[in-house]
């Protein structure tokens, strides 16, 4: 542990130049005085670093040094596919890993492929989250890389048409696509596409997860998303939502369908999105209240906006068969 530590500390040394005792104590989660104690066995162990006192001090290599022990062990190897992406790595559990996976490749990249790296993080940025809204959660998302990694089979339970539904899958991949993570699986055989914000539990079994040979993530998933844009939507409903209350919809939103973008205006948005029938649109736009008007279908928006008024008349004091609400 302490041989690992000292180790981080050399290489954020070397890829900053020069860190006080108090940062460096903050990345590696210690006290300053383990740092100390940790800089005087390095420097004990021949390498040389120099500390200086004083508002700008800290601690620095000396005369040009460079470790070449900077190899990245298997796990911080798994992180590296994210460099860029470190809430997606947040939400998936590595971005400890992915950190230490950061500094060890800075910490091998020399002179111009610095500065090209450098300049590259200071002109480019991935943000996969839309806009109108926080990411959705996913707590059961670390519990299904893990199901990944293990190659087990799992027992989940998730949200369908506003129902629990359990069902035993082979997990296959993870995939984000728009802010929203997806697994893809088998069931019985069939490749299935789940999103992961409707599950409720995972449950990891012992049997091991059936992978198809040579099964292409990247091409399943593209053949998937064109399936879903393709399926024929049982009913598409124009609403006119809040911004604020933009993501609890889209949380009800079903995978299968199309969502057309949105267009702004006076701080409310309109959108086509797609539901599986109308018992389970008006279900879910009812949970919504007054941040939502449905515009289309006719059918659907009197029956909405009667059972709004009819729930606003009984909770409204002083009106004929109205009651205060309990606090």
């Amino acid at each position: 542990m302490r041989a690992s530590r000292m180790m981080t500390l050399l290489l954020q040394l070397q890829v900053r130049g020069q860190a006080s005792g108090r940062e460096l104590a903050r990345r590696l989660e210690v006290s300053e005085r383990t740092v100390q104690r940790d800089v005087e066995a390095l420097v004990a162990a021949g390498i040389p670093i120099r500390a200086t006192r004083g508002p700008a001090g800290g601690y620095r290599l000396d005369r040009g040094y460079r470790t070449r022990l900077n190899g990245v062990g298997l796990d911080e190897a798994g992180a590296l596919a994210f460099l860029g992406l470190a809430g997606p790595a947040e939400q998936l559990g590595l971005g400890e890993l992915l950190e230490g996976a950061r500094t060890k490749v800075w910490a091998g990249l020399t002179g111009a492929a610095r500065e090209r790296a450098g300049r590259t993080t200071e002109r480019f940025h991935l943000d996969p989250t839309r806009w109108y809204g926080a990411p959705e959660p996913v707590p059961c998302l670390p519990d299904l890389a893990d199901a990944l990694w293990r190659d087990h089979r799992i027992r989940i339970r998730y949200v369908r048409d506003g129902r629990p539904v359990t069902r035993e899958v082979d997990p296959l991949g993870l995939v984000l696509a728009a802010g929203d993570w997806y697994l893809v699986a088998l069931r019985n055989g069939r490749r299935r596409t789940y999103r992961v914000s409707r599950m409720r539990a995972v449950e990891l079994l012992d049997e091991s997860a059936a992978r198809p040979p040579g099964f292409d993530l990247a091409a399943a998933w593209a053949e998937s998303r064109r399936a879903l844009e393709d399926e024929p939507v049982a009913v598409e409903v124009t609403v006119r939502v809040a911004a604020a209350a933009l993501p609890r919809l889209r949380r009800l939103v079903p995978v299968a369908g199309k969502d057309r973008v949105p267009v702004t205006a006076t701080g409310e948005i309109v959108l086509t999105v797609p539901f599986e029938n109308l018992g389970w649109a008006r279900s879910a736009l009812l949970g919504l209240g007054s941040a939502v008007e449905v515009l289309a279908p006719a059918e659907l928006r009197t029956q909405v906006a009667d059972e709004l008024r009819a729930a606003a008349a009984r909770y409204t004091p002083g009106k004929p068969g109205g009651q205060r609400p309990h606090r």
